[in-house]
């Protein structure tokens, strides 16, 4: 056989290799297959040794782990199927997948004694979970749930993606770093994941839910003044003096995208205003926001 034929068999018997495509393919996504884990800001490493001295993040690209993700449920998945009495066979489109995102602190992680590289003292950890997998068989039927994760907060069904030497209040090296793992997530939203399941191929969908972020985070994803600011809500323009006033009848109307237009005023400053005019004008946002968050309870 000639090698490329012989190199792609060899591939598919390495622990964690799954053949995958997307349609259409994604946008401004790296095409390469085999992609271990990758450093943070500059690129593409094969294996975990090869980390330069000053890297200061790593992580999976976003549709490599959750095809991993995806194949580890394989049984679940087959079962689910099975349990509703749906014919595997039959089943080879409409499934969706819903993904919980998190993202906290880990704290202080500097190495108090040895002779380990010198890092920055805090780090944080980008992962996520798979909460459900749906089917919907025709547009008119309802959808029949095959898998729903028992233990959505363990720590066992959480999945780092990425880890970064950074203080998560430090918003620019977040940006940098989370900026590409968004855009990722951004392609798959328009695009499905063709991938083998119980020996055929099927189609995936996904929607992801940020409700893994605790409020600093929400912040810091959103542009928003830290919490000791006036205006107290990451969902609406209360400032504090109303929010204790008025305790029960609230309103979502902050969204990402008015946000960013918060954040090209107070940039720009287009109506010449004081600093606090200014402040009062864009409620809080201080900084461009990077990470859309789905409004969830406060």
């Amino acid at each position: 056989q000639p090698l490329h034929t012989l190199r792609s068999a060899e591939k598919e018997l390495l622990p964690g290799f799954h053949q995958f495509e997307w349609q259409p393919a994604l946008k401004n996504v790296s095409s390469s297959w085999d992609v271990g884990i990758i450093d943070g800001l500059s690129g593409w490493t094969s294996s975990v040794d090869d980390v330069p001295a000053e890297t200061i993040g790593r992580r999976f690209r976003y549709d490599v782990a959750l095809v991993s993700a995806l194949k580890d449920l394989e049984e679940d998945i087959m079962d689910g199927l099975r349990e509703r009495g749906l014919d595997d066979s039959a089943c080879t489109s409409g499934f969706t997948v819903v993904i919980k995102e998190s993202c906290d602190g880990m704290g202080d992680v500097s190495e108090k004694h040895g002779s380990g590289p010198a890092v920055p003292e805090k780090a944080v950890r980008f992962s996520f979970t798979i909460m459900s997998i749906y089917i919907r068989l025709d547009e008119e039927e309802d959808a029949v749930t095959i898998f729903r994760e028992p233990k959505p907060n363990s720590e066992l069904s959480c999945r780092p993606l990425c880890l970064m030497f950074v203080d998560e209040s430090d918003h620019e090296t977040l940006t940098g770093i989370l900026g590409p793992v968004v855009a990722e997530r951004k392609a798959m939203l328009e695009s499905r994941l063709i991938l083998t399941i119980g020996g055929m191929q099927r189609s995936f969908r996904f929607f992801f839910r940020g409700t893994g972020y605790d409020e600093k985070m929400v912040r810091e994803l959103e542009g928003l003044e830290a919490s000791g600011s006036t205006y107290v809500c990451t969902l609406c323009d209360s400032t504090r003096a109303e929010a204790s006033e008025n305790m029960v009848l609230h309103s979502i109307t902050r969204s990402h995208s008015e946000n960013l237009e918060r954040y090209e005023i107070w940039r720009t400053n287009p109506y010449s205003e004081s600093v606090d005019e200014l402040r009062d004008r864009v409620k809080g946002v201080s900084a461009k926001p990077f990470m859309e968050t789905q409004p969830t309870l406060d």
